[in-house]
């Protein structure tokens, strides 16, 4: 009989278990206890550890050598799977920005407010779909389920090139929106189950940053496709054609190379595996756990910190709603061209990457995501500022222009915000409905984003950016308060671990418990 087979053999309710999670006493004194008859280990990671004649509660060191060596390996079937196919998701995403000067508004009789729906309803596709794919994503082999959606919203990218009519475009723009709210919790889940709590930043850095490689490589490809011609299709039908084909591709790939789990990879040796498994211990977030657990809802959505994360998302996702629609219109009426606006979307990506990586490198230097966060979004509304006070005139078009990408250092706010979610949210279901809840309130936020720019309110869209300074000030409040927050936490868990000493022992690393019932979880800010 299996370790997992003897725990299912066990009948318990997690909702009977005795606990007093994070309470604190008229005295002062944290109390943190859980009675629990049997851990809530999940049965595959079980019986996986029982196979290799390993004890999941007992640690295992792993040399600085060994850990560069399996580091690489994760890289090679992991980070690259998620770094590309970010790529394809922003590059497929972005091809509407690009279209828009390219004659689709024209060609699909677009008129008023038409235009900026088409955005808006790819997020409120992700916000009517984000719950149901955060659970597949928990119940389904993740690498399977990741490279089947990839492969439909190929699909989808690819019939657009057939829409003559804001109908037909509204059908496909919902349906890439469902398909491709997979790709950001899964990401981060995969983060969670791969890598080291001080490796997170950086690696959701580095599929973040192709927001940036899809400006730049976005615009040399709409460059090239502009001088494209043909009775037969338009370029932005041909745009539309060869980037859904190629995701298509990239999907059937992704099925064959991206290992669902480490007890699934079978490229790698059993032992590495086992290995893989360990470097995650001490993230105290476990790898996987299928079983729905209730307490853990009622939890997270009272956590300030998910409230707080939660809050993040939607305030740093409302300026690139807009942003990622109306940028190439708000730079071409600065002054140039529809060829050197595409030429400067390279500039624009660039900035892009250089905030996200020096915000995430940042982070794993000084150890400091909350604090950066606060930092980075001071550009943001100087940038803002700047562009709403300055009028335009040939001689202010280029000091526009850097007030503009100014305001690209939204971007490194959310590779640290999602960071601050996956290092601090433990518990398989917790973290699911904190995922939901995260990129629910980014999907609203960019939802609204595009909402806020008014057709009768271009090309300078004053409105809009007095909007966005409201919610930067709500933003770098909410930042405040998280870093206070989890700092008051860890004092409490320092309190309550004292009678036994501050070390920490990771025997509950695989136990699926919340951060809140875990003595051994230490909060990152």
């Amino acid at each position: 009989m299996t370790h997992s087979d003897m725990i299912k053999g066990v009948e318990y309710r997690t909702e009977d278990v005795e606990k007093d999670i994070a309470s604190v006493s008229s005295g002062g004194a944290f109390r943190l206890f859980v009675c629990i008859t049997l851990p809530g280990i999940d049965g595959e990671v079980a019986d996986f550890f029982a196979a290799q004649g390993h004890s999941v509660g007992a640690p295992v060191e792993i040399d600085e050598a060994t850990d560069r060596r399996l580091r690489w390996m994760i890289h090679k079937r992991v980070l690259v799977v998620m770094v590309v196919t970010y790529f394809a998701q922003t590059l497929d995403k972005g091809t509407l920005n690009f279209a828009s000067i390219m004659g689709i508004i024209e060609d699909t009789h677009l008129v008023g407010q038409q235009y900026s729906w088409l955005t808006t309803c790819v997020y409120l596709a992700i916000l009517i779909w984000e719950f149901p794919t955060n659970r597949l994503i928990q119940r389904l082999p993740i690498g399977k389920y990741l490279a089947f959606c990839i492969a439909c919203w190929g699909i989808v990218l690819a019939c657009t090139a057939a829409c003559h009519n804001f109908t037909g475009l509204v059908i496909v723009r919902t349906l890439l929106g469902v398909f491709e709210c997979v790709c950001q919790p899964a990401f981060v889940f995969l983060s969670t189950m791969w890598y080291k709590r001080e490796e997170q930043a950086l690696v959701i850095g580095a599929f973040y940053s192709m927001n940036g490689l899809q400006q730049c490589v976005g615009g040399l490809i709409a460059y090239g496709v502009a001088h494209f011609e043909s009775p037969h299709i338009k370029n932005w039908q041909f745009l539309f054609t060869v980037l859904g084909v190629l995701t298509f591709l990239w999907g059937l790939f992704v099925a064959y190379w991206l290992p669902d789990s480490p007890m699934r990879a079978t490229c790698f040796s059993p032992e590495d595996r086992v290995l893989m498994a360990e470097r995650v211990r001490e993230n105290e977030t476990g790898i996987q756990n299928k079983e729905f657990k209730w307490y853990q809802v009622r939890e997270a959505m009272t956590d300030p910190t998910v409230i707080g994360v939660t809050v993040v998302s939607f305030t740093n996702g409302l300026p690139p709603g807009g942003l990622g629609a109306f940028s190439n219109i708000i730079i071409t009426a600065f002054g140039y061209t529809r060829l050197q606006t595409y030429l400067l979307a390279i500039a624009q990506g660039a900035i892009i990457m250089a905030f996200l990586f020096s915000g995430a490198w940042l982070s794993k230097r000084y150890n400091q995501k909350i604090l950066l966060a606060i930092i980075y979004s001071i550009p943001s509304v100087v940038g803002t500022i700047v562009f709403l006070t300055v009028p335009t005139r040939h001689d202010t078009k280029v000091g526009l222009l850097i007030s503009f990408y100014l305001t690209m250092a939204f971007s490194a706010v959310a590779v640290l915000n999602l960071a601050v979610m996956s290092n601090n949210v433990a518990g398989r279901t917790k973290q699911v409905v904190a995922s939901t809840l995260v990129f629910i309130a980014w999907a609203v936020g960019n939802a609204i984003g595009p909402q806020v720019f008014r057709a009768d309110d271009g090309p300078r869209y004053v409105k809009a950016f007095v909007a966005h300074i409201v919610v930067y000030a709500v933003q770098i409040a909410v930042l405040f308060f998280l870093r206070v927050h989890l700092m008051r936490m860890n004092a409490l868990k320092r309190r309550a671990a004292r009678p036994q000493g501050e070390h920490v022992a990771h025997s509950h690393a695989f136990d699926d418990l919340t951060d809140r019932e875990n003595p051994d979880f230490r909060y990152t800010y």
